[in-house]
């Protein structure tokens, strides 16, 4: 069962997202609601929230600061903020922060179904490897000093972490995802993380992060109503700049000419 935890000033808000919720996971989840930032932020730890949707414009303790106060304590906390203003006003910072997604106001029913659907996918993606991480422990020795072949046993288990390492980033890209972050669900090192997951994967970790992202933002561009940069904080990268030149490595063109050559095509396909 998932803890969700409503926050939002506005008792008419509150309560249709409750009802939302509740129409639309009624064996899903349990509800818990927060009127300010303040409550929110105790609540979420007190509780043990696993997802919170969260009003930012709230008096007090805003939604932003709420989120980081409950980060700090439950890092695997996901956060889905809503606000009635533009949605880069608040990307860069929301990003950094952790946000699994944004809705904005008045909530549409089916895109809030949508990114709860995609939170629960990630909270459960994370406890299936939180649970995998004592399938296998790091041996004492470091990869490249193993002398004897694994047993067909441990590398069928270590291919099963991958494999869920890989999901896991497939349903997390848009975080701050790190070897660092994964290994330490895991309870292993970095450096045996990323040999384990270019074995099993067939690539590194960071090509396959980028690679998730990449193709993620191909699909956004698609909006010509997002620009680059808004783009950019939605798929993972803080640094637009940075974004902009890791997508041309990987397409051979700018987001913006691809942006353009996506538009020429769609269009030369409706003729």
């Amino acid at each position: 069962m998932i803890r969700l935890l409503i926050a939002d000033d506005e008792r008419m808000e509150r309560e249709a997202l409750a009802d939302i919720v509740m129409r639309r996971f009624e064996h899903e989840v349990t509800v818990e609601m927060a009127e300010n930032g303040r409550k929110a932020a105790d609540t979420a730890v007190l509780w043990e929230a696993d997802l919170i949707l969260m009003d930012i414009e709230m008096p007090g303790m805003n939604g932003l600061d709420a989120a980081r106060a409950v980060l700090e304590q439950r890092p695997e906390c996901k956060v889905i903020f809503i606000t009635a203003y533009s949605l880069f006003q608040y990307a860069h910072e929301a990003v950094h922060l952790g946000a699994c997604d944004y809705l904005l106001k008045p909530v549409d029913p089916d895109e809030t179904e949508a990114a709860i659907r995609r939170a629960i996918r990630q909270i459960e993606a994370g406890r299936r490897l939180a649970e995998l991480a004592a399938v296998e422990p790091e041996p004492e020795t470091a990869p490249e000093q193993e002398t004897d072949p694994a047993g067909e046993g441990e590398s069928d288990r270590n291919a099963l972490v991958m494999d869920h390492v890989r999901k896991y980033m497939e349903d997390n890209y848009m975080a701050d995802l790190s070897l660092d972050s994964v290994s330490e669900i895991l309870h292993i090192s970095p450096a045996y993380l990323s040999a384990q997951f270019k074995k099993y994967q067939k690539m590194n970790f960071l090509d396959c992060l980028t690679e998730l992202r990449i193709n993620a933002a191909k699909e956004l561009l698609a909006d010509p109503f997002r620009s680059a940069a808004e783009v950019a904080s939605m798929v993972g990268y803080e640094d637009a700049s940075y974004f902009a030149r890791a997508f041309k490595k990987r397409t051979g063109m700018t987001p913006t000419q691809y942006r353009k050559e996506a538009a020429k095509t769609a269009r030369e396909a409706r003729l």
